[in-house]
């Protein structure tokens, strides 16, 4: 929440949460995905949020673990969902993947 508020306070006033968006509808753009120390929890938060997603839409994951096998992880889990990395950046709190994913309509059509 804290995250959430300060976004707003910066002036991105379409901020949303899974908690204050009530409908997942496909409508937003970008996704970001902070505060989970587990393989699981991320995974768990992606399944949330994916649901929100656009079909073109990006995503930010900020990591926690430096470990380079909880990293993989993750990357994998975001391909299989249909994500390409774009890049991965270290910072003071872990490491932040960042990813897009472009005409997933088309791949959820042909599964």
């Amino acid at each position: 929440m804290e995250l959430y508020l300060t976004l707003r306070r910066r002036g991105f006033i379409r901020v949303a949460t899974t908690a204050t968006c009530r409908i997942p509808k496909r409508q937003h753009a970008v996704g970001l995905i902070t505060g989970q120390n587990s393989p699981g929890a991320i995974e768990a938060a992606l399944a949330q949020i994916s649901q929100y997603l656009s079909p073109n839409a990006a995503i930010a994951v900020l990591i926690n673990s430096g470990e380079s096998g909880f990293c993989l992880k993750i990357r994998n889990l975001l391909e299989q969902m249909g994500f390409r990395i774009e890049a991965g950046v270290r910072c003071q709190q872990g490491l932040v993947l960042s990813a897009y994913r472009q005409g997933f309509n088309q791949m959820e059509i042909a599964a």
